[in-house]
């Protein structure tokens, strides 16, 4: 933010308890921030599988609490931007032979084929339409339920924008990275997916108000998906870890063994952002310049869930 000439307050509940509405607005109305940003919420440690034994807390961080900024900010005159998630997707949509049709199982072998030989022909989702992968269009994990229903419920409220993350990643190894993850996990599940550069993500957040893009909801994605298989073999090639990768043979044994809640995988359309204006790197070769510059951790060790 310095960079840019602004200024910045990262406010803390030990600061103010934000999460009530009289609180926060009284803060927002006296401070008079040009911008309010929110990236809180409740992911679930180490992954969205705790989200489904810490409902209350997934709920409160990821719908209700968000639903408190808006109305404050509204109340206030304050636009602002709210940290949300591409995991509310499963799928991408597959145009072949003249019509296009939506694959919701990428772990389909012929569709992760198809995703390998032919890429033009996948497609993602994009900001119109439905998220498919919530409580109103099940199965789906609780956290990505509580993030879909955000997004519900801020929706035209003030003026707001609506950023989606998917799957973080960079060249800092961290628990939260998936690259880390995937150098970590015992096993690897293979899947297609759209995903996101931490930093890419942070930059492109702030472009977007300081270009005053209009709001609503946008996609930040690094343009292009990636399989699983393809990450493993950039990381071997490049890092030359001491180790091979082993795959789960398919969904059933990877759900019966290393998971507890139904994954999002899902390719994500990043055209309605690239037409503001705002440059984001392909994901392959971000993905090569993060494993080129990684910063690895003094320890680590193989982690069975994912």
């Amino acid at each position: 933010m310095r960079r840019r000439g602004h200024g910045f307050v990262p406010l803390t509940r030990k600061a103010i308890d934000y999460t009530h509405f009289e609180t926060l607005f009284d803060y927002v109305r006296k401070a008079k921030p040009e911008f309010v940003l929110n990236a809180a919420g409740y992911t679930g440690r180490p992954n969205v599988d705790a989200c489904e034994q810490a409902q209350a807390d997934t709920l409160a961080g990821n719908t209700l609490f968000p639903q408190t900024v808006a109305h404050a900010c509204l109340a206030a005159g304050t636009p602002w931007g709210h940290v949300s998630s591409g995991c509310i997707y499963s799928g991408a949509k597959v145009a072949t032979n003249g019509t296009t049709r939506i694959e919701k199982d990428l772990s389909n072998p012929e569709f992760k084929s198809l995703a390998t030989t032919n890429p033009v022909a996948i497609h993602g989702y994009t900001e119109t339409d439905e998220p498919n992968f919530t409580f109103r269009h099940p199965p789906c994990s609780f956290y990505s339920g509580t993030k879909a229903l955000a997004e519900e419920a801020i929706a035209g409220i003030g003026q707001s924008y609506i950023w989606r993350l998917r799957i973080p990643f960079d060249e800092l190894d961290n628990p939260r990275n998936y690259l880390t993850k995937i150098q970590r996990y015992a096993r690897v599940y293979d899947n297609v997916n759209s995903i996101s550069h931490r930093g890419d993500f942070v930059h492109t957040c702030l472009d977007l108000w300081d270009r005053r893009a209009p709001f609503g909801a946008y996609n930040i994605t690094n343009p292009g998906f990636v399989t699983t298989r393809q990450v493993v073999e950039m990381i071997e090639r490049i890092l030359k870890p001491n180790r091979s990768f082993a795959f789960w043979q398919n969904d059933e044994e990877f759900y019966r063994v290393a998971a507890k809640t139904p994954r999002s995988n899902c390719v994500l359309d990043v055209s309605k952002l690239l037409s503001t204006g705002v440059k984001l790197r392909p994901v392959t070769q971000t993905l090569e310049h993060s494993l080129h510059h990684w910063k690895p951790e003094l320890s680590s060790t193989l982690n069975p869930r994912q």
